[in-house]
């Protein structure tokens, strides 16, 4: 009987082990930097992202009838670090990483492949990931880097009323993984459009830029774009007002916009653009439950200051994205504990709809989402908000308008076809 007894428990051990869940609740680990240089902007994004899982226990119950749980790891925004969180929390039944770091992606793409455990990097990472063929567990919906880079010169355009030729564009950009990703699509855009690109690297973390400043007065590039974080952002915002550079041509990613970029330079930061990926303010009903079950509950991740701000939107956003993806993957398979491998599915099969948006309190929020085997990346839809810095607030002044796909899906084909070639992977038939 004592053997038949351990016999059973042995199997028990193995059915967990094999579905990758160590508990009954569906762990979500968080990847965040509440330290360092980036703190700034990894506290709103990690509290965002905590609050969403946290009222949907408090209103829900969880998920499908299943608890949520948070494991935050703390990565400094350092890749190495960001690594080791990955390894140690992995064991956890966790779900799906966000790495919040296009560098800790990278290292993440064929480890956590590797391990059946999605990953997925909004609006950040490697471009060619979209492409579900050759990267089965990596997405990006619902926008890329190249995404944002082709939208950006897509508003430039119609800024000179469809002719860009002969144009200055220089491109201001954090000299790692993440500052250089757009880099290929806007040379590729240059060719077809007819403007000078010109590149000016910061190194991290981007407290020194003195000189790339000098070399835009020098210059005199119509118009600047940013792909910048943390410090980087604020030092650059207040360089530009230093040397009088117009705001309203002066465009950052949508790592570049937050309150924190703008306000350290007061009224001069007045008219800065960059791109969007998701609505601004906290207008939405969603925040009327986070206010009464969370913040008032006393659950808050953080004071409860960060709600309505772009990066604390962010973080919910990308933990909704997460739930509705889980509860895709429980009604796919029929089963409310899911595991990394069925998280994975319920990802790939994300269907977000306007309507579905309105049920969840974020209207007009985002645009819908429709993810497939093909096209991990999603929509690729992006708006220019730009800083009223009387109102202190970031405003919306453009609809959300689609990348240029011609040069886009090239570019991810490509990409996506050497990294195949190079890792001996054989890309999936798709049906």
């Amino acid at each position: 009987m004592k053997h038949k007894n351990l016999t059973a428990a042995a199997l028990a051990v193995v059915m967990v082990i094999g579905t990758g869940v160590a508990s009954a609740d569906l762990v979500f680990p968080s990847l965040s930097y509440r330290t360092g240089p980036y703190a700034p902007n990894g506290i709103p994004f990690a509290d965002g992202y905590a609050d969403y899982f946290t009222l949907l226990n408090e209103r829900d119950g969880g998920i499908g009838g299943e608890k949520t749980k948070l494991i935050e790891c703390e990565t400094g925004y350092n890749t190495e670090k960001g690594v080791e969180c990955y390894e140690s929390t992995k064991g956890e039944g966790a779900l799906v990483y966000q790495p919040l770091s296009t560098g800790i992606t990278y290292q993440l793409i064929p480890k956590a492949t590797a391990d059946g455990i999605p990953v997925h990097s909004m609006g950040y990472g490697r471009t060619s990931a979209a492409n579900g063929k050759v990267f089965s567990h990596i997405f990006n919906y619902p926008g890329t880097y190249w995404d944002a880079a082709s939208i950006i010169v897509k508003h430039i355009v119609d800024q000179e009323g469809g002719d860009v030729k002969g144009k200055k564009i220089a491109l201001v950009y954090h000299n790692s993984a993440y500052g250089k990703e757009p880099i290929r699509t806007l040379e590729e855009l240059s060719k077809k459009h007819g403007y000078e690109l010109s590149l000016l690297a910061v190194d991290h973390p981007g407290q020194e830029q003195k000189s790339q400043w000098l070399q835009i007065r020098r210059e005199r590039p119509d118009y600047v774009l940013m792909w910048g974080w943390g410090v980087m952002n604020q030092v650059a915002i207040q360089e530009a007002a230093n040397i009088r550079y117009d705001m309203n041509k002066f465009i950052g990613v949508w790592w570049s916009a937050s309150e924190n970029d703008v306000l350290p330079a007061g009224d001069a930061a007045n008219g800065y653009k960059a791109i969007a990926f998701h609505g601004v303010g906290a207008d939405f009903g969603v925040f009327d439950d986070l206010k009464k079950y969370v913040v008032d509950a006393g659950k808050a991740a953080g004071d409860g200051s960060n709600l309505g701000t772009v990066l604390y939107n962010r973080g919910m956003y990308a933990a909704m994205l997460a739930s509705e993806a889980a509860a895709t993957a429980q009604k796919i398979h029929g089963v409310a504990a899911i595991n990394p491998a069925q998280m994975r599915d319920g990802m790939e099969a994300l269907q977000l709809s306007a309507a579905r948006m309105t049920e969840l309190g974020l209207e007009d929020f985002g645009p819908e989402i429709n993810v497939t085997c093909e096209n991990h990346g999603g929509p690729g839809l992006g708006a220019i908000q730009q800083w009223d810095a009387a109102a202190k607030e970031w405003k919306l002044i453009t609809d959300f308008v689609g990348a240029d796909r011609e040069v886009v899906d090239a570019l991810i084909m490509e990409d996506s076809a050497a990294f195949a070639a190079e890792n001996s992977i054989t890309p999936r038939d798709c049906g």
